[in-house]
């Protein structure tokens, strides 16, 4: 698999782009973010907020690029499905997570950058996450917002770095799938899946691969059990 493409450096290239615009001139979206389709990883998301008026919930939200990892827990590609903000099926997280950061940069018309912790359909989640406005005279007329997803269930030992294809992994072991079935959703293969929980197995001191995944289950439960 691929090395993963920080998303630091992802950030880095659209904020270079969107710097180079003028609101004398006001830009294309496409401006700011051609030059990083190429290298979203599978737990980073593109989505094109267009401004038609000053409700909020009256904006059209379109995916550029969809997360490649899909969760059994939660189908983030079906749930983000183009649509118009006041139709989408979760407004609390509208509302608490997407709306007034949107308003502020709206307003601001300068990129604004944090981590958001909130729920979606009462999961607890967690990702890093940018909006763009264009630089415009008057109103800007698009805003850009680009992710990179935390997994919902957490490995054990977060102290322990796990590159992308790992953490992939263990969240699809804890969510019951088998070798064949990782190997079809990450595009590899199953030997590579296979070779992969092996080091895991190793990495975590798990007798099989059922010790590993009640290991996973058990961390898990722990964590979420903490205040």
């Amino acid at each position: 698999m691929a090395k993963e493409t920080p998303f630091s450096a992802v950030t880095r290239t659209m904020i270079d782009n969107w710097l180079q615009t003028s609101p004398e001139d006001a830009a294309k979206p496409q401006t700011v973010y051609n030059d990083i389709l190429g290298h979203l990883s599978i737990k980073m998301r593109l989505t094109l907020f267009t401004v038609t008026s000053g409700n909020p919930k009256k904006w059209h939200m379109k995916a550029i690029r969809h997360s490649g990892f899909t969760s059994r827990i939660l189908n983030i590609n079906k749930i983000f499905a183009d649509c118009y903000v006041e139709d989408f099926k979760d407004q609390k997280y509208m509302e608490d997570a997407v709306i007034p950061r949107l308003r502020q940069v709206m307003e601001s018309q300068q990129p604004s950058m944090e981590l958001v912790k909130t729920r979606l359909f009462g999961i607890n989640l967690g990702y890093d996450r940018i909006l763009i406005p264009q630089k415009n005279t008057t109103r800007p007329q698009w805003v850009i917002s680009s992710s990179y997803a935390q997994f919902l269930l957490s490995p054990p030992q977060q102290h322990e770095k796990l590159d992308v294809a790992d953490e992939a992994i263990v969240q699809l072991l804890i969510e019951g799938a088998t070798a064949k079935e990782i190997a079809e959703t990450l595009g590899v293969s199953p030997r590579t899946v296979e070779h992969r929980v092996e080091r895991l197995k190793i990495r975590y001191g798990a007798r099989n691969t059922v010790h590993l995944i009640a290991m996973l289950v058990t961390a898990h439960a722990e964590k979420m059990a903490e205040p």
